[in-house]
């Protein structure tokens, strides 16, 4: 029987080295110091849960992505999460319970039990932020506001910032009459941006002949701003509840031009991420290093209802290895440097280390016998005993 090497890892599982986790652990400690100042608090969900917990919500659209595993104690059916939102969530509706606005943030790993073509990794570090209890524009924008700080924290320029709503193509079916199964066909179509399938969908759907071309409009409906005066004329004929999505829209570019008068904003009408599972506003960040999105987020009201209590949310994730490994030519930190003791049995030396150690200073302590110096051992000062004093001298 052939036996694997013993330091394969699987696919798409990876280890991170001293180097990148060191880079990778100031950035998270820097980005959720950030999350702190804007009153947001951290939580730490468990890696695994009830399978139930996990597929609330956007968890529908993860299935095939979770670890399912049977609890050997309770019988119970297990998943390891694929996406914290729905973790986050539970947490604000069951076990906090407040009725002000919740500011909620995290960052762990995550594991997927799929490759992504596009993905490196099946186990991303999530980071992300959540608000929830308020239903406004204003809420959306301080999100995007938030994320878009997160990219400036961590080095990041040119960002490119690309904002949608689910609503506008949820109304239209509803007010098409679509069939659940109509509507799912007509969403892969739009999602693949398959106008010939479109235009051959329009011709089978007994709807209305003055919204076919709407929907037939839907994929051309991408762009700069120019896009939304477009859209406002197109759907004029449309009901109250798709003009109001897009006015929710047009309200939330205003204001992030606004604030970000420099940033790049395009607008995708026909771009439906997350659509089972967002509810208003959608958003995506890039740069143009990256072929895809290095950031997400959306409005997703009421998923709290499945945890006993509806409530707004809107929020954002990205995966901080990316972010990480984006940022290495840009993020700095402060740079420390390591003191090489001798081994001796010295109470006056054991004394200096740990007030050393207490200082935040790196000391790494000589073992009988090793192997190496103390400049293979990256050290750039020594102690040394100079009259009956423990001091630090450089190397040279």
């Amino acid at each position: 029987m052939h036996q694997k090497n013993s330091w394969l890892l699987p696919d798409g599982i990876e280890e991170t080295l001293p180097t990148e986790a060191r880079h990778l652990e100031n950035l998270r400690s820097q980005l959720l110091t950030t999350f702190t100042n804007w009153g947001y608090q951290l939580v730490i969900p468990p890696f695994i849960d009830f399978l139930d917990s996990l597929l609330v919500g956007s968890g529908h659209d993860l299935e095939l992505q979770t670890f399912k595993v049977t609890d050997q104690v309770s019988g119970e059916m297990l998943g390891i999460r694929a996406d914290m939102t729905p973790q986050v969530a539970r947490i604000d509706a069951h076990n906090l319970k407040q009725q002000c606005p919740t500011r909620l943030c995290y960052a762990g790993t995550v594991l997927h039990s799929r490759g992504n073509p596009l993905e490196s990794t099946r186990s991303p570090m999530q980071i992300g932020a959540e608000l929830y209890g308020h239903s406004g524009k204003e809420s959306d924008v301080e999100v995007i506001s938030l994320m878009l700080e997160m990219l400036a924290q961590t080095g990041l320029k040119n960002v490119h910032l690309d904002i949608g709503h689910v609503g506008i193509y949820r109304e239209l079916s509803a007010q098409a009459g679509l069939t659940a199964a109509e509507e799912a066909e007509l969403f892969d179509v739009l999602q693949r941006k398959a106008r010939p399938e479109l235009q051959e969908l329009m011709t089978t759907y007994a709807i209305d002949a003055a919204l076919k071309p709407l929907f037939l409009k839907l994929p051309e409906l991408n762009g700069g701003e120019a896009i939304l005066a477009a859209a406002m004329q197109l759907f004029s004929t449309a009901n109250n509840a798709v003009q109001q999505a897009l006015t929710e829209l047009i309200a939330v570019a205003e204001a992030l031009k606004t604030r970000f008068p420099n940033l790049t904003i395009s607008f995708d009408l026909a771009e439906l991420r997350g659509y089972h599972y967002h509810t208003g506003i959608v958003f995506a960040a890039f740069v143009p290093a990256v072929g895809k999105e290095i950031a997400r987020g959306g409005r997703y009201d009421n998923i709290g209802a499945s945890f006993g209590r509806a409530r707004p949310a809107t929020g954002f994730s990205a995966d901080l290895k990316l972010l990480s490994a984006l940022s290495k030519q840009t993020f700095l930190y402060p740079q420390r440097q390591a003191i090489f003791a001798p081994c001796v049995d010295d109470a006056d030396l054991n004394e200096k280390i740990r007030d050393l150690r207490a200082n935040h200073q790196i000391v790494i302590q000589q073992l009988p016998g090793q192997i190496g110096d103390a400049q293979e051992l990256g050290c750039t000062a020594v102690l040394e005993l100079q009259h009956q004093h423990w001091v630090i001298k450089p190397l040279a």
